[in-house]
């Protein structure tokens, strides 16, 4: 079944009365329980249209055509406070560095519980905390207990980005949208955060958009593929019918920046 289906979007960015289209004519669907990539380099649109998506897009931010239509539900038509009801519930998002999505003097756990004091307030604040703490364990943050009252400048990079998903699938969302929600980690924890997120995807059926530059990491995680280039899509398939056979040269040109792992010489 069809979760989230993008049809025709196109979005212009207004700029002393000019208007410049930074999207152009993007379709796309995804499958409930599907692990979708959009990969392209800065600049290509993707996490524009995600952003768009979620209801997040900039005050100089235009749609000029399209719909978007998740779980059954055209969001373009939906008024303000209908979107609200859906971000956080429904559909939520993981960005790119948890820095600047914490609140630096606020304790980890009441952040972690944001979502639930917006859509389940009948929730007592034993049985909040109660759910903050069993997230942290779903994402595998050790001492639980411990972290709910730690503030975010004493996690790492890795346990503040695992805090960042805790918050994003309390609610149980339906979509869950990761953008470059690797990107500002290293190698090791990148590889642990995209096992995580496949292990959330196979026990619980949860729908995800992985939003990345690097192939590489998307090859990893995701059965099929989106290739943006200038706000367009240039390419789309499975994964193995991407690296198999690429049709364009800008996704020929994405494999092949792939680092490869090469012998040392002996000398």
């Amino acid at each position: 079944m069809e979760l989230l289906n993008v049809k025709d979007l196109t979005l212009s960015f207004c700029e002393n009365g000019e208007r410049q289209q930074v999207v152009e004519h993007v379709s796309f669907g995804v499958q409930q329980g599907e692990i979708l990539g959009i990969v392209g380099e800065s600049g290509s649109g993707k996490s524009m249209v995600v952003h768009c998506i979620m209801g997040l897009r900039k005050r100089d931010q235009v749609i000029d055509s399209g719909s978007v239509t998740f779980d059954g539900k055209e969001l373009f038509s939906l008024t303000a406070e209908e979107m609200r009801g859906l971000q956080g519930q429904d559909m939520s998002i993981v960005f790119q560095e948890p820095m600047t999505s914490l609140n630096p003097v606020m304790k980890i756990g009441p952040q972690v519980e944001e979502s639930l004091f917006i859509h389940q307030k009948e929730l007592s604040a034993a049985e909040r905390k109660a759910r903050a703490i069993q997230a942290m364990k779903d994402v595998e943050l050790p001492n639980a207990e411990e972290l709910y009252n730690s503030y975010p400048h004493e996690l790492s990079g890795g346990m503040r980005q695992r805090v960042m998903i805790a918050s994003a699938i309390i609610c149980n969302p339906k979509l869950l949208i990761a953008d470059e929600a690797t990107t500002a980690l290293d190698v090791t924890i990148q590889a642990q955060i995209i096992r995580l997120l496949k292990r959330l995807n196979e026990t619980t059926g949860m729908t995800i958009l992985f939003i990345s530059h690097n192939l590489r990491v998307v090859k990893e995680i995701c059965s099929r593929a989106i290739v943006m280039k200038d706000g367009r899509i240039v390419e789309e398939g499975t994964i193995e019918e991407i690296f198999r056979a690429p049709k364009e040269d800008y996704t020929k040109n994405l494999i092949a920046a792939i680092p490869t792992r090469k012998k040392r010489r002996i000398s």
